[in-house]
């Protein structure tokens, strides 16, 4: 009886472990830059992401056409190396980019990446697949 009493406690722990909130798994699609490499992810994953609160996601997009919810900055593409000041100090810290298809987000994940931060993520597809997901833009 004893034995079948430690049994139940151990699954139980291992059951309480597995669902503390904890770092978020993303696999996504690594590309490579000539300065290092960045993340394409999917919707799916940029909503696992947003559940952990360490991750920066920023709207790319010009002209404004809408945000994703929880989105933390909205900042030009082209001008992303001229508002380092609002990204945060630490390269290492997970920034989500976005546009409207992914193709401003692209370029600057790109100049992230280039500018020596590591842990870049693109929304692969941007709003587009967003709202084709059912999911709604903030406008």
């Amino acid at each position: 009886m004893k034995r079948f009493l430690a049994g139940v406690a151990l699954f139980g722990l291992v059951l309480l472990s597995a669902c503390q909130p904890g770092e978020t798994s993303v696999v996504g699609k690594q590309v490579e830059t000539q300065s290092g490499a960045y993340t394409e992810i999917s919707v799916d994953e940029l909503q696992s992401m947003l559940r952990d609160k360490g991750t920066i996601l920023v709207n790319v997009h010009i002209p404004f056409d809408g945000d994703i919810p929880e989105t933390d900055l909205s900042i030009p593409f082209d001008q992303i190396d001229q508002y380092l000041a609002q990204l945060p100090a630490d390269e290492n810290s997970k920034i989500v980019l976005y546009c409207r298809s992914d193709r401003m987000s692209t370029i600057a994940s790109e100049t992230l990446v280039g500018l020596g931060y590591t842990n870049v993520y693109n929304l692969d597809g941007g709003m587009v697949d967003w709202e084709n997901a059912g999911l709604e833009l903030e406008r």
